[in-house]
């Protein structure tokens, strides 16, 4: 018997690239990139979704400029907020299934301790307070809906901290990165392939596992931006990157003598023992994923 039809969007994305391959396992995927199916064109949208039929729509599209959104609110909003809504309604009328992705960016990050999903979203930024639009919206839309909330997202596919740390690592003898924000680098793939975890279980034990709602997932442990940008540079070299910069030569600094359009959260640390418990998941430490994704990167 064949799986449920996927539309997947966003599929040039470093999310929706790593879905393309975890979720075809489970059934038809159709993927579309913003040419074939813009978020903020919602009667194009509309045609897409009414002409395909999809049981499972999984949206890995965003609007991702955190620091322009400051001067492009709107526009982020139509994206982030709208279009997730307008999905959301779609899907409700086909009787299907939206998966739907956010951020850390909903808190405030002055909680000491990870943030899980009973704690109440603060944005601090515009891109946040779009991002919590769209997430709210597609929680209310059904119970069938999945949310997750993920952070600091890097993957061998599309441009992430990773790609520019290596490419700084090569022009620059010393660098400066933000020691006093804290969060789990999570890879794009480990997000796919939980998505999938997670739909396969829903597909395969309707009644036994929740068939929707909101989760954290993000890799295990912590670290800083400069932890995370020492420990590529560090494990770059081990691989052969031929770089003028020396992990011991890249400085910590607040992330007040960086300042961006943007506030960010000082913590991005998410408790995901919610969904690590109820799907009997394992979410393994960040560092695990760092060499082989590098390793691919750095591969001609």
């Amino acid at each position: 018997m064949s799986g449920p039809k996927f539309l997947l969007l966003g599929k040039n994305g470093q999310l929706g690239w790593e879905l393309q391959r975890a979720l075809a396992p489970l059934g038809d995927v159709i993927a579309l990139g913003r040419d074939e199916a813009d978020l903020a064109d919602t009667d194009s949208l509309s045609a897409q979704v009414e002409a395909l039929r999809p049981q499972v729509i999984v949206n890995a599209a965003a609007y991702t400029a955190v620091d322009k959104a400051e001067a492009e609110e709107p526009l982020a909003q139509a994206i982030n907020g709208d279009a997730p809504a307008h999905l959301a309604q779609l899907a409700h009328k086909l009787g299907a299934r939206l998966i739907h992705y956010s951020t850390d960016y909903v808190f405030a990050g002055d909680k000491a301790e990870p943030y899980t999903e009973a704690d109440t979203p603060a944005p601090l930024s515009a891109y946040g307070r779009s991002k919590l639009a769209g997430e709210q919206a597609v929680l209310a839309a059904s119970p069938r809906n999945f949310v997750f909330r993920t952070c600091w997202v890097y993957g061998r596919h599309g441009g992430n901290f990773v790609k520019t740390i290596l490419r700084l690592a090569k022009e620059k003898d010393a660098l400066r990165v933000v020691h006093d924000q804290v969060g789990a680098p999570t890879p794009a793939a480990l997000i796919a392939d939980i998505t999938a975890q997670v739909l396969g279980q829903v597909l395969r034990r309707p009644g036994e596992v929740p068939a929707g709602g909101l989760y954290h997932l993000a890799a295990g442990g912590e670290t800083s931006w400069h932890g995370f940008a020492t420990e590529i540079v560090r494990e770059a070299r081990r691989l052969g990157l031929e770089a003028k910069l020396m992990a011991e030569a890249i400085a910590a600094i607040p992330a007040s003598g960086y300042p961006l359009p943007a506030p960010r959260p000082a913590n991005s640390r998410l408790d995901c023992a919610k969904l690590s418990t109820i799907f009997n998941l394992n979410l393994p430490p960040w560092q695990t994923f760092l060499a082989p994704i590098l390793a691919d990167i750095l591969t001609p």
